[in-house]
């Protein structure tokens, strides 16, 4: 399983002095863009196809505090995505220096065309590369249906 360890930083920390939300946040993140790297899928190669990741959501579920003194890992598996790629959902899950989970993610997104400004499956070379990423053991061919898994959709301001 993919990994990448943080050391919590004094920014990290909120005013209850243990790992605020958006540090978590920020982890998944970084851990998303390392594994993407070391996969040779780099800004660079993301820019020459004209492709961005677009997050959905991201829905955190604390098991229990984390403070400062002692490194963290973040793990990322693929817990779904849809048979052409446009659809991914990616797990997170948190672990402490001692191995114990503390925090998981579950981040659902797309890939949008940065030309077009329109949501697109992946180019076959990267579809290979993302059929052949670990998945979790719960793995799940999304649809369309699973983006409007809450139901929630826009709402305008004037009609509220």
């Amino acid at each position: 399983m993919y990994t990448k360890q943080f050391e919590i930083r004094w920014s990290d920390v909120d005013a209850n002095r243990h790992l605020r939300n958006s540090a978590y946040i920020d982890y998944m993140s970084h851990t998303r863009m390392s594994f993407l790297m070391e996969h040779n899928l780099d800004q660079k190669q993301l820019a020459r196809l004209n492709l961005g990741p677009v997050a959905f959501y991201e829905h955190m579920y604390y098991f229990r505090e984390v403070f400062p003194g002692k490194p963290v890992n973040v793990s990322l598996q693929l817990k779904g995505m849809s048979e052409d790629g446009m659809y991914f959902l990616f797990l997170h899950d948190f672990y402490d220096a001692d191995g114990k989970n503390f925090a998981r993610c579950e981040v659902m997104g797309s890939w949008i065309n940065l030309e077009t400004r329109k949501l697109t499956g992946l180019p076959k070379e990267l579809l290979e590369k993302f059929n052949d990423f670990e998945k979790s053991d719960d793995f799940t061919v999304l649809t369309k249906e699973h983006t409007r898994k809450f139901g929630t959709r826009p709402r305008d301001l004037n009609k509220a």
